[in-house]
């Protein structure tokens, strides 16, 4: 008999993330949605790895890198397991509750094909960290010049995509330059992008935060390639 598909596939990207991963994991796994759950281990070396495989759920399966390729390339590892009919990306920290992937999915259920949750249309949030606030608003802008676009938070970690429109774009990009890379392809397909607010906890640096300042800089510079040189 054969297998129905899970409505949603989450992906989890997962990188020396073992303080916050199992409470994730949980929240995810209590989200009441037909799902199915692709954690990517990029090369973790504190002790993720023993703890991945002490988990059994049905819905749940582990992929690993052998060393740290980055989220881009993470993402790209599990996109080819996916089966759902749309996809989401989930960080393994606790900036982005998994509860927010609810309200996107409600809205890629409706009729869009792209769903972006906001932090900036989330009045609440408090976006403690001035420099990143700045550039994550700053990308947003080069990318609504760039390509016509009207996005609040290009940056943001939570996407869902309908599964063929993820599958259908050819990703280069291995790092945090992905949500870049992945923005500029759907606008050149001119395939509109929702944003839905959601909610966001920022944490700092000694908290295990990883992107930096010259992951922005790379995230221009993606911009500014697919737009003028491809």
């Amino acid at each position: 008999m054969p297998v129905t598909p899970p409505l949603l596939s989450i992906i989890i990207p997962t990188f020396n993330e073992i303080q916050t991963l199992p409470l994730v994991l949980d929240e995810v796994l209590s989200l009441p949605v037909d799902k199915e759950v692709l954690i990517v281990n990029d090369g973790s070396i504190d002790g993720t790895h023993e703890y991945l495989k002490t988990i059994s759920h049905e819905c749940v399966r582990v992929l690993e890198h052998d060393k740290n390729c980055g989220k881009g390339l993470a993402i790209r590892t599990a996109l080819g397991h996916v089966s759902g009919k749309f996809v989401a990306i989930q960080d393994a920290d606790l900036e982005y509750a998994p509860a927010n992937l609810l309200k996107l999915l409600n809205t890629a259920e409706q009729r869009y094909s792209v769903v972006y949750g906001s932090r900036n249309l989330y009045k609440k949030n408090a976006i403690s960290y001035v420099r990143y606030w700045l550039g994550g608003v700053l990308l947003s802008h080069l990318a609504n010049g760039l390509y016509g676009l009207a996005l609040t938070d290009l940056c943001t970690c939570q996407k869902v995509f309908r599964t063929e429109v993820l599958k259908s774009i050819r990703l280069k990009c291995a790092g945090f330059e992905f949500e870049a890379e992945v923005t500029a392809q759907v606008a050149k397909r001119r395939i509109p992008i929702q944003e839905v607010p959601i909610t966001y906890v920022p944490r700092r640096f000694v908290d295990g935060k990883k992107i930096r300042t010259i992951d922005g800089l790379k995230a221009g510079w993606v911009l500014l390639k697919l737009r003028f040189f491809e």
